[in-house]
């Protein structure tokens, strides 16, 4: 396809019209100025995409009814147009027909005039987006009601409003042949770690694929150990938390067409960490945190020690409980294992059911398909009621913490299978290479277990629980190794 345009309007017209054939959101309108017959002008845009006040307003009219347009015969009136007349926020002249198109196909409007081998690209975005309102999947009691929406400059711009500084910096990447997708690299200058930057920015680079539609796509195509369950990209839908990362030394990932930003580096800690932790005061900002770090021990142990020890183990259960599990199970024609598994699968079924349907629904059917099969299948000695509430022990502590989700489903399902075989040993051996796996991650070269098992008392002041603010002078070491000191803040009285 040739590059260029001609000087013949009508030529040009129909070299756009072969460009985009059988697409009938593409609209082109003729026009001339009412006093000067000789200024042929057309517009081309895409409906739907622009703002028809900007066009109508600021580029047809004062085309139109400009009396003085074309009166300097030596100026030419391609920057008259741009100068004095066309009324917008960004005007610039290109001449290669493909630029033309893409700035088309993005929601501006392209000026032609007759004569001339050059069009002037106006900017006209004016697509309809979703308000920004808080964000259902982190929501809190205190804090911050924002979150981002699927438009890449309000997220940019809810950022800013959080970061008023100029060491803040935007880098666009574009990825993605067919769809283009703009994606935002966010950082502070002064804080971030440079080799991390250049990291980030190489791996996105790389990224060879025809489109990006959301950021999983992106998450999972730079992520390290992409084989292991747990992240080692971290996700939000709240800016609030993207500016707090940022002021550490991350770097956040924001994609147009998607709500859920991307952070990097991610450690395994921040699992365990949510916004509201520093909101709230810092006492009750460590009890929320120790709750859901044991929520996750919870939900990944228990149905492995509980099989371990009803099937290899009695000898740990004292009589009285031992003799009330054995009664219980009288008439279950299935082992431990496949209680447990076969329980579970209803419990994730029942849960993946609730989230997938209408929001009022599908609580009534996670809660009556959880009391109505949980009650027929003990009456009818299909599972025991000891396994009932140990599933549901399970199942309510991986709630609390639903970013181990899917991590603690696969943690969970492998030490059941150890557990079904060798004890309480395979169960050991199981936690001991989910240490060994653990350690050995990275996240763009970052430790994943880090802070974790540090003799240092800095190190330890943001771990298993939050220290006051007073206290945490300093950023994470080998993340913020730039700018290290975060602010020396004076202690209250008494604190110390």
């Amino acid at each position: 396809m040739d590059k260029t345009l001609e000087k013949e309007l009508l030529q040009n017209i129909e070299k756009f019209k072969s460009i985009f054939n059988n697409d009938d959101t593409l609209i082109i309108r003729q026009f001339r100025n009412q006093v000067e017959k000789r200024i042929k002008c057309c517009i081309l845009f895409i409906e739907g995409m622009v703002n028809s006040e900007i066009i109508n307003e600021n580029i047809i009219q004062p085309i139109v009814t400009n009396t003085l347009l074309g009166k300097d015969k030596k100026e030419n009136i391609f920057d008259e147009l741009q100068q004095d007349v066309v009324v917008a926020s960004s005007i610039t002249k290109e001449h290669d027909l493909h630029k033309l198109v893409e700035a088309i196909v993005n929601g501006d409007t392209v000026l032609l005039l007759d004569g001339y081998t050059e069009g002037l690209v106006i900017s006209s975005k004016g697509w309809q987006t979703r308000s920004v309102s808080e964000p259902e999947s982190e929501k809190v009691v205190r804090g911050p009601r924002e979150g981002l929406t699927e438009s890449l400059m309000v997220n940019l711009t809810l950022i800013r409003r959080r970061l008023k500084t100029p060491d803040l910096k935007f880098q666009l990447v574009e990825i993605g042949t067919k769809t283009k997708t703009k994606v935002s690299v966010c950082y502070i200058e002064s804080i971030a770690n440079d080799k991390i930057l250049a990291e980030v920015m190489k791996r996105l680079n790389d990224i060879e694929i025809d489109g990006i539609l959301d950021s999983g796509y992106i998450q999972e195509l730079i992520s390290d150990s992409p084989t292991a369950p747990f992240a080692t990209v971290g996700i939000t839908e709240r800016p609030d938390v993207i500016a707090a990362k940022l002021l550490e030394g991350r770097i956040a990932i924001v994609v147009d067409g998607s709500p859920i930003a991307l952070t990097v580096p991610f450690v395994f800690l921040e699992y365990f960490q949510v916004n509201e932790d520093y909101y709230s005061h810092y006492i009750w900002g460590s009890i929320n945190r120790l709750l859901r770090i044991i929520g996750g021990f919870i939900t990944i142990s228990v149905p492995a020690v509980y099989i371990a020890v009803v099937t290899f183990h009695q000898e740990m259960i004292p009589t009285p409980l031992l003799l009330s599990i054995s009664s219980a199970r009288q008439g279950v024609p299935f082992p431990t294992i496949v209680e447990a598994l076969g329980l579970l699968f209803v419990f994730d079924l029942l849960r993946e059911t609730g989230v997938r349907m209408p929001t009022s629904i599908g609580q009534a059917v996670s809660i009556v398909g959880a009391l109505v099969l949980g009650q027929a299948a003990v009456e009818a000695k299909l599972i025991s009621a000891p396994m009932v509430i140990i599933i549901a022990l399970t199942g309510i502590a991986g709630l609390v913490n639903h970013k181990l989700k899917q991590a603690s489903i696969v943690v969970r399902s492998i030490f059941i299978m150890l557990a079904s075989f060798l004890g309480l040993y395979g169960y050991i051996f199981g936690l001991t290479g989910l240490l060994i796996l653990l350690v050995g991650m990275r996240s763009f070269g970052i430790p994943y277990m880090l802070s974790i098992g540090m003799l240092s008392a800095q190190d330890l002041k943001d771990t298993a629980i939050r220290a006051p603010w007073w206290y945490m002078d300093y950023r994470p070491k080998l993340i913020a190794t730039k700018n290290y000191v975060r602010k020396k803040i004076t202690s209250p009285r008494g604190s110390r």
